[in-house]
């Protein structure tokens, strides 16, 4: 059945409620009194983060681009020794594909990740590039939200086609392909399945790009659930160079058709051979196999009587429990008691060790599969007889991708968890991961020069091998971590702590260099803690060693970095209660009263008194109890204590609910009737300001819902107010108050970072240095008054408060100039010189931070201590915050001045050919205001 689906033409209109989104966010940066004020990155990069695609020179491999899931786009012209980014003015860093058209180097990326991840982010569409980064148009395409390949025309690079995979969580009519034959000004849709069948993706036949096969995937994602398969899954062929569609896994082709089609990728070959890799949902057929059984199982108890119960052997039930970790208090003469009592029945103790979590991943589906056609997809046969176990696990929605090297149709490589690769078209598979690959990979460039070149893009960034795999290359100097959250201590200097995306959790020191000295000492500044999905972490403010973190799904830890101990701390229902349910980022909290104290959250708040040791849940079920489904719900995501008074507890939950105790747990108050309902708490933050004071933050991305909703409370939750009026739509996921100005906030979303100086009236746009990405996690430290910005995808950033906090509302309405204090500047004698001739002089800076009420050029004047000029020049000034960095220089009739007035000194021109200002007091000038600071 040909397709000829020519829907309707797609013209790009300002009245796209993207588009405005994207427009208020660009006016607000625009106008922002805080738009100068500077981010910098410290990293971390080693553990790098996940790349989703790779586009490369094919006549110069040495240049290539990197896309990253939510990190932007990377290029490199040396191989991946270094990295730069060229997405960092656009208004995402949320990558699906990446595609150059090399003869003229124009660049197309599609925005908004095409994996079905938890932390896949929309994007905004398509744009491109013709100046390699430094100007973006976008052009077209707005609510595909994420987009799964891009074709474009080797001869004419105005032809593009497009597959879009659309709304994760939603149902939408974007999805399918779409074409331009105008470099993106008109979009035609050419293939429309239904609203929840996107394009996961589409190749054509190397030197032709007439044909084309694309690949659609039904799925069905909720916070609940995940649906990975359907009857419209299927391969389609287009003959037209993606003008009409011919479906081609069709009943009698060989390829599987049914419910239990899942996600599909594609390699082609020539106009004959094509691969497919199958991520299939269908069940496996059972094997009859049954082994001999030592001992008794869990499954007996969920058969078991109570007589038969209570006459098992005590010797071979305790030998049970002491093997399946059951704690010391259930021994089998106490277990028996509760079991004769009716408190406990046998089929409890299957369940004791049946967490929520666990139970919901037993899938025993086909799971990879690979398939060729020899006839240009007319027919299929799978390549391979057993089953390619240990590749998806029970993630084949996250991977599904299958490449033919260009120089011979048998080598094949597919990925997953870890790297496969066939010499054989399919029959057999050895694995090609090295130690130091990271697992779990999604992008693949064969040399075609010479196929023993790869490049790989996986969760742990970019690998690069030249002998097919034997020994790896590792390129991760980009700073793209994926942080679900961030903390500090109170070290000198003090160190950061984060999780990550698939990458664990680490700590270094915020001022560790982020350079490559590391390469010659051995020794890289940050330090892995844990593996997994690196969660949340706490750390004893009494001594730094004891750090409390962990991964996915309540794995928390207590560790003891002086000794190397690690002790596992979840919470254990008790028997015969239901298994608890922890949320993939579960939080946990250590008391600011009392630092033995720690909170964690499943559906119930637990609370221990012993650092971890032994707990107790607090509260019942403080969600809406969970909903049918493959995915951890109806569990807790937010803790907060007051700091005024210890008990005085917030907790929030995925499904919507805040609640509220006012003494230590013994009651709860559902608090969240008037808010928004059934959206994500992503913060409930008790005040350390004002003790009946809390805010809110709820977020509707696992709906699709880009709306911003943060609000606050003077009544410890009893109304609210909602004060995110003005910030572009974006979900929103940290707020933080000041820790020295009650009336500053600072705010992250999927799409940036903000700051409030009237409690959340009005909002101002940070944009310098910090691109607009995904901002998980806001923390403050306490002693150096820096602000930190925990992103998922571009690492860890900092500035530093001081400025901010100086801010008042009559700098605004007195219409001056205002010039805040300098710290004394000590002054060296090796300024504008160096120990080596070969080496840079060493040039001193510091930085005039003032707030101005008018934009325009100024004269800057550095005044003597009398009012004499001894250096001038000229800075252009923006309404708001403005940092003008001053390299502490006199001129040549300043030098005159200094020896004038003192004339026990000298000055001479350093190395650099520059007089430097000497020890002494001085007078700043801006504007006809002044400012005194001193050089010591």
């Amino acid at each position: 059945m040909i397709y000829r689906l020519f829907l309707f033409l797609f013209v790009v209109t300002s009245v796209s409620a993207q588009k405005t989104t994207l427009a208020d966010k660009a006016d607000l940066q625009a106008h922002s009194i805080v738009k100068n004020v500077a981010f910098k990155n410290i990293g971390p990069t080693v553990m790098s983060g996940r790349v989703v695609d790779l586009a490369v020179n094919p006549e110069n491999p040495s240049e290539f681009y990197v896309g990253y899931a939510s990190g932007g786009v990377w290029h490199t012209i040396n191989n991946g020794t270094t990295f730069v980014p060229i997405l960092d003015n656009s208004q995402t860093q949320n990558i699906g594909d990446i595609a150059v058209h090399w003869q003229t180097k124009t660049i197309w990326v599609g925005t908004g990740e095409n994996n079905a991840s938890r932390s896949s982010y929309a994007g905004v569409g398509m744009l491109k590039s013709t100046d390699n980064g430094q100007t973006w148009q976008h052009v077209g395409l707005p609510n595909s939200q994420h987009i799964g390949r891009i074709l474009i025309n080797p001869n004419n690079v105005n032809e593009v086609t497009v597959g879009v995979t659309g709304a994760l969580y939603s149902k939408s009519e974007d999805r399918g392909v779409y074409k331009t034959t105008d470099g993106g000004l008109n979009w035609t849709k050419t293939l429309y399945v239904d609203d929840v069948s996107g394009i996961i993706d589409m190749q054509h036949v190397p030197g032709d790009y007439n044909t084309m096969f694309a690949t659609t995937w039904t799925k069905d994602r909720k916070a609940w659930n995940f649906d990975g398969s359907g009857n419209n899954s299927a391969i389609y062929k287009s003959i037209d160079a993606g003008n009409t569609w011919e479906k081609i896994s069709t009943k009698n082709s060989g390829f599987p058709i049914g419910d239990g089609v899942g996600r599909i990728g594609l390699a082609v070959y020539d106009n004959n051979i094509i691969y497919a890799i199958h991520d299939s949902q269908f069940r496996r057929p059972s094997s009859g196999n049954t082994t001999e059984r030592r001992g008794l199982q869990k499954e007996d108890f969920k058969t078991m009587s109570t007589s038969e119960f209570l006459n098992l052997d005590d010797k071979k039930l305790n030998g049970f429990l002491k093997m399946n970790g059951f704690q010391e208090k259930y021994r089998a003469e106490n277990v028996k008691q509760m079991v004769r009592s009716g408190n406990v029945k046998p089929i409890d103790l299957a369940h004791y060790l049946e967490d929520a979590n666990s139970m919901l991943f037993d899938t025993p589906v086909i799971g990879a599969e690979v398939y060729k056609s020899t006839d240009g997809g007319q027919t299929w046969s799978k390549t391979h007889n057993d089953y390619l176990d240990d590749l998806y696990y029970s993630y084949g929605y996250y991977f599904g991708h299958v490449y033919v090297s260009p120089a011979n149709q048998n080598d094949i490589y597919v990925y997953g968890v870890p790297i496969l690769k066939s010499k054989d078209g399919g029959q057999t598979f050895t694995s090609i991961s090295a130690e130091n690959v990271h697992a779990d990979h999604h992008a693949l460039w064969i040399n075609p020069k010479n196929p023993n070149h790869l490049i790989n893009g996986n969760d742990g960034g970019v690998n690069i091998t030249y002998d097919d795999g034997a020994n790896w290359i590792k390129n991760n100097s980009p700073s793209v971590g994926q942080f679900y959250a961030i903390n500090v201590d109170n070290q000198n200097p003090y160190r950061v702590y984060g999780g990550l995306q698939d990458n664990g959790v680490w700590v270094g020191a915020n001022n560790a260099p982020e350079d490559k000295s590391w390469h010659q000492n051995g020794e890289y500044p940050w330090k892995s803690l844990m593996g997994g999905d690196g969660m949340q972490i706490e750390i004893d403010n009494r001594n730094p060693d004891i750090v409390y973190t962990g991964y996915q799904f309540g794995n928390y830890y207590r560790l003891n970095r002086a000794n190397g101990e690690q002790t596992y701390i979840q919470p254990k229902h008790e028997l015969g209660e239901k298994p608890y349910r922890f949320n993939w980022q579960t939080p946990i909290y250590l008391s600011r009263h009392n630092q033995d104290i720690l909170y964690l959250g499943g559906n119930k708040l637990m609370r221990s008194l012993d650092q971890g040791n032994t707990w107790k849940a607090i509260s019942e079920d403080l969600t809406q109890g969970g909903k049918p489904g493959n995915v951890a719900y109806g569990t807790l995501t937010a803790i907060s204590e007051s700091p005024f008074e210890f008990g005085l507890l917030y907790v929030g939950s995925d499904d919507g609910l805040i609640h509220v105790s006012k003494n230590q747990g013994a009651t709860w108050d559902n608090i969240s009737a008037n808010l928004p309902s059934n959206l994500w708490v992503t913060r409930v933050v008790a005040s350390m300001h004002k003790k009946q004071r809390v805010y809110a933050t709820l977020n509707g991305y696992r709906f699709d819902d880009f709306s911003t909703y943060v609000y606050v409370s003077d009544d410890y939750g009893q109304s609210w107010k909602s004060i995110g009026t003005n910030i572009p739509a974006s979900p929103v996921n940290v707020i933080v108050e000041d820790p020295v100005k009650q009336n500053i906030l600072y705010l992250g979303t999927d799409n940036g970072a903000y700051v409030s100086f009237n409690n959340g009236d009005q909002w101002e746009a940070f944009s310098k240095n910090l691109p607009a990405v995904a901002v998980h996690d806001i923390k403050t430290q306490k002693e150096s008054n820096d602000l930190l910005l925990g992103t998922h995808g571009r690492g860890i950033y900092k500035t530093n408060l001081s400025a901010l906090q100086k801010y008042d509302s009559s700098m605004v309405l007195s219409n001056k100039m205002t010039i805040f204090d300098l710290d004394p500047i000590r002054y060296y004698s090796r300024w504008g010189n160096s120990w080596s001739k070969w080496m840079q002089p060493y040039e001193p800076n510091t930085t005039i931070q003032l707030f101005s009420t008018v934009s325009g050029k100024k004269e800057v004047e550095i005044l003597t201590e009398t009012g004499k000029q001894i250096q001038l020049f000229y800075v252009n000034l923006d309404k708001g915050f403005n940092f003008i960095d001053y390299d502490l220089t006199i001129h040549e009739k300043g030098r005159k001045v200094l020896l004038k007035e003192n004339t026990s000194i000298d000055i001479n021109k350093a190395k650099n050919q520059k007089y430097y200002i000497v020890k002494g007091k001085y007078l700043i000038k801006i504007d006809g205001v002044e400012k005194a600071f001193e050089v010591q």
